[in-house]
């Protein structure tokens, strides 16, 4: 029953968090620097609740580290699918995690679901894919497809990462530091790494001063010059950072209280928030399978209220 509680909340940070996203998103800036920086607060976060609340360091926390590498590689992955292939293409297999983890936690841990949580958890992901799927899309052009799986395996790992870490009885705030301070070493390397290749194509004026790198600016299709300094980019992903670790506390929690398939597929539910957002605030118009999906996803969760 908790899990649902914990689940919803998280759902409701990570939809906050892309919200976030949406909009830096429109912003000139570095996209590098700016998760760089979200998760680098979620390392501060995490890392003083632990020592004030007095958690204990053991090794099974490490796990965080691998979850860190996973989050990073999903986000790196999903981000170049964006840039060189079909977006609703991408964006509705990066939407399909919650299967592989279902069947992931069947696998490793024989967490079989009962037929009334598979019915849930069925119409919950139709509910998503609706969504998702109401974005012009032909499937002929399958360019960015690749990615898009890779981003797909990589949130699935993470999840089932989360939900190993539960099984271990790994202290969730040490275990979540190591997977904020290993994707903020991550993205911090690539942040190098493209001031790096600014100088080395003859731009080392761009690449010293304060600004997004030239790479980022130009995947973007900006001008280098009028973008925001890495510092203030920097200090913008912090406050995104905080919806992001207030959110993998809740679903480290949910893990813990609940199956793990399920609670993947609840926190989904994230780009139904956004979706929101878009329509009250951006002032997009729902289409009619947008909101047959979000009708359909919230009596997946209504259902699973019921049955639970």
């Amino acid at each position: 029953m908790m899990w649902i509680l914990f689940a919803g909340l998280a759902a409701l940070c990570f939809g906050l968090r892309g919200i976030l996203y949406h909009y830096t998103s429109q912003l000139p800036l570095s996209r590098t620097v700016l998760l760089c920086g979200a998760f680098s607060m979620g390392a501060v976060i995490c890392g003083i609740t632990a020592v004030w609340s007095g958690q204990p360091w053991p090794t099974t926390a490490l796990v965080g580290i691998q979850m860190g590498v996973f989050s990073f590689v999903a986000n790196a992955s999903m981000f170049k699918g964006f840039a060189v292939g079909k977006a609703s293409l991408v964006a509705i297999i990066t939407a399909l995690p919650a299967v592989l983890v279902v069947i992931g936690a069947y696998l490793m841990w024989g967490e079989a679901l009962k037929y009334t949580q598979l019915a849930a958890f069925v119409v919950i992901v139709a509910g998503i894919l609706l969504v998702r799927y109401s974005n012009d899309l032909s499937l002929k052009n399958l360019q960015g497809a690749q990615w898009g799986l890779l981003s797909l395996v990589m949130f699935a790992c993470n999840d089932l990462s989360g939900s190993w870490s539960t099984k271990l009885e790994a202290p969730l705030f040490p275990t979540l530091f190591f997977m904020f301070a290993s994707g903020s070493i991550c993205y911090g390397i690539w942040w190098l790494k493209d001031r790096l290749a600014a100088r080395r194509y003859g731009l080392a004026a761009a690449a010293e001063a304060p600004e997004a790198t030239v790479a980022a600016a130009a995947e973007d299709g900006r001008n280098p010059g009028k973008t925001w300094s890495e510092r203030r980019t920097y200090l913008t992903g912090m406050l995104v950072g905080t919806t992001n670790a207030v959110g993998m506390m809740m679903i480290v929690t949910a893990f813990d209280h609940g199956k793990a398939g399920l609670v993947s597929a609840v926190t989904a539910l994230n780009v139904l928030i956004v979706l929101l957002y878009t329509r009250f605030v951006v002032k997009e118009s729902f289409t009619r399978l947008e909101i047959t999906g979000m009708a359909c996803a919230f009596g997946g969760i209504l259902f699973l209220r019921l049955i639970a």
